[in-house]
This record gives C-alpha cells, structure tokens and sequence, in this order.
C-alpha cells in the first residue's frame, strides 16, 4: 500500500540533496545564469559525491533505476513487499536539489536524461557496459514538435554497424555529455515500432554538435543542436533488443518516458518550492502573515492567494511520488507519469509567475532569484512533452483509446 510521506531510510539521502542545494548550488546560481554556456567546475567534485553515495546503494541518481518490468509485475506490486526505492529517490532529492537551482540539476555530469533512457531499456549486459557514461537524450527534431512518433532520423544496418542520417535539436547537455541516446527509426514505413533508441559516443564519426542555444532559463545547463551524417554506431549500442514489434508498437521507446517525466516534475515541484519559501519570507517581511489554521477567504487577497499555491504545489508533489513509486513496485506507470508531469509542469509555471507578481518590484528584479525560476520553470513544462501532449496522453489511457483514435 502506498503512503505518500518521505520514507524513513530516505530521509537522511532528503536531508543531503537539500544541504547540498542550499549551501552549493544556490550561492552559484546567479553567476552561471548570467554567464550562459560556462561550465560550473564546483559540480565536478559535487557528481564525486554523489558517484560515492551511488555506489552504497542508496540511490540510482536522476537516472533512477528505471522502469523495469517483468511478467509478475502487478502480483509483486500488489501483494509482494512494498519497494521505497531507486525512483522515489531520486525524484525526492532532483526536487531538493532543484529547491537550488534546476539549470545546475540539469549539469550535473552522469546524471544525464539520457542514463534514463539507458536504465530503462538497455540490456544487463548495456547497464554494466555503460555505467559511469553521461548520456544526453536527443529525440526532439526540426520538423516534429513533441510527436516523437514521427522522428526521422534513421538508422540503417551496414553489417554490424548502423549508419545514422538525421538532426537533433534542444538536446540538454549535448555538448558536455560524452554520449548520447539518440532515437531513430529502423524503417518508417513500420511507424512506431520501428523506432530504437541507440548509444551514441561523442567520438563517432559523423556525430557534429552544430551549435548552443540562447535560451530564456535554465542557462547553466547547455542546450545543442546535433547532426549524425552517416554516422557509424556499433549494432551491440542499439539499446535494448533490435526486433520489431509491431504488436507493442512505440510501447519500448514509450518507457524511457515512464522514467523521465516523473523526474521532470520534480525538478518543477523543487523550483516551485524554492519559490514559496522565498515567497512567504518575503510576503512576512512586509507584514503579510500566512495563517495555516484559519479559512483563506478570512485573510488578505495575498495570503488567500499563496495558500491556494501551495495546495496546487502539493497536488504535483503527490503526483510525482505516486508515479516514481509505482515504478519501484515495478506497476505499470504511464498514466501517473503524464499525470504528474502535466501537473506539476503547469503547476510550477503557475506558482513561480504568481510569486513574482505577489511580490512586486522585489519578484521582478534580480535582487532576488524569484524572477530567474520563473524563467527556469516554463521549460519543466515543455521538455519531455508539453502540456497539450501529456493531456492526450492522459486521455487516451482513461478513455482506453489508441493515438489513432485520439489524436
């Protein structure tokens, strides 16, 4: 049975991401948002840390430990021992960390979105291949949005290579990671279930990072545009098997996403948080007290207003620990995937928007950092799949139809 408080033997991990954030990441914050594309060395000796905690046992890091699901899935959710593990973790302390700053979060080195992708679909024999990689993931491409079903990029087998053709853009540390998970199509007159994910190593011929983006938040963390012209990959880094399934269809590629969006909802829960906490020191500085035992509507209209933020932010927060958790139990996830991460999303642009309009001159000048996660939290509910995708998603599980059904 599922409770939704920090469990116990997670608490201390908690209690670290936090420190960790307020005394390391939060005093670098401004100087790498206003210096976009310099890499913060300080999270060099930070990622060592977190290498050592890793290898206790304690926690996967943001990659988790992935959506990794057997036949006896449900029987062992249901009526086995109750699992508080490498996913609820995780989106525990990226929240904590994010409560610093989610830009530095986003560069840590080895905790790329990409090493989801890699916990969630590459064989045991992958996973110990790779470990210790920092993996960037590129699925977004020029002419495709979030309709990761029609990528175009392919990928062809030329004995025991495949030879890449294609074009990646907003790829989150596609220049500092030393690889990258790229997705592309074996044969696109299959549709979905041609689609793999592979293992890209920076030094692949053919593999180009074309340029950085300027960007309105999250400047810490670099942002590229990546080219593979016929770029030769191994076949034994095609993640996971090479088979095609068209009875699955996408429903492999489709697990990463199980993984990551939880984890992106908690980077909004983390920002959202931070700013609620200024936010109410702030508000309680200038006199505006929030009182938690009487009704809002007794209260000032700033006072109402921050209480029903709260409420809001502690509905994403729920979410996302339903979501990392039943991963853990090993239950299928990816109704509450989307669910938390279009809440939290929405809820994160919503709460940190508000709390600089809340707090007036102070929110919207950089005496503060209210107006940089305001900036940081839009792209929290963009990447992995925006708002409008994730709502489509959350139909078609509830309404039990197929995207051709509902599009």
């Amino acid at each position: 049975m599922i409770n939704l408080e920090t469990p116990k033997k997670q608490a201390a991990l908690v209690d670290q991401a936090h420190q960790l954030a307020m005394n390391m990441l939060r005093p670098i914050s401004r100087r790498y948002d206003r210096a976009e594309h310099e890499y913060p060395k300080e999270l060099d000796m930070l990622a060592a840390l977190i290498d050592g905690v890793s290898e206790t046992g304690a926690t996967g890091g943001a990659g988790a430990g992935g959506v990794r699901r057997d036949e006896r899935a449900e029987e062992t959710g249901a009526a086995g021992k109750v699992r508080n593990g490498a996913n609820l973790a995780s989106v525990l302390s990226v929240a904590e960390m994010c409560w610093g700053d989610t830009a530095l979060l986003l560069s840590m080195p080895r905790q790329g979105l990409g090493n989801s992708a890699i916990a969630s679909v590459a064989n045991e024999e992958q996973l110990e291949r790779y470990r210790g990689t920092w993996a960037a993931m590129a699925i977004t491409e020029p002419a495709i949005g979030s309709d990761s079903a029609n990528i175009t990029t392919t990928a062809v087998q030329d004995g025991d290579e495949y030879v890449l053709n294609g074009e990646k853009i907003f790829v989150t540390s596609g220049d500092r990671a030393d690889s990258v998970v790229v997705w592309a199509t074996l044969d696109r007159s299959l549709g979905r279930a041609a689609i793999k994910s592979f293992l890209v190593r920076k030094d692949n011929p053919g593999l180009k990072v074309e340029r950085l983006e300027h960007k309105l938040g999250i400047r810490a963390s670099d942002t590229a545009v990546i080219t593979f012209t016929d770029c030769r990959v191994p076949a034994e880094d095609l993640l996971g098997s090479p088979e095609i399934d068209t009875r699955s269809g996408f429903a492999g590629a489709m697990a990463t996403f199980d993984n990551t969006r939880p984890l992106v909802a908690a980077m909004a829960v983390g920002c959202a948080r931070a700013s609620l906490d200024l936010t109410r020191d702030l508000l309680e500085q200038a006199g505006v007290g929030i009182d938690y035992d009487r009704p809002a509507q007794n209260q000032s209209a700033a006072a109402a207003k921050f209480l029903q933020l709260e409420a809001d932010w502690e509905g994403a927060k729920l979410l996302m620990m339903q979501a990392a958790w039943m991963a853990d139990n090993r239950l299928p996830n990816s109704l509450e995937a989307s669910m938390a991460k279009a809440k939290a999303g929405r809820v994160g642009s919503d709460v940190t928007l508000s709390c600089v309009q809340l707090c007036g001159t102070l929110g919207y000048s950089e005496a503060e950092l209210l107006e940089k996660w305001a900036r940081d939290s839009k792209i929290l509910d963009i990447f992995e799949g925006t708002q409008q995708i994730q709502q489509l998603i959350v139909a078609r599980r509830i309404l039990g139809l197929t995207s051709s059904e509902l599009k």
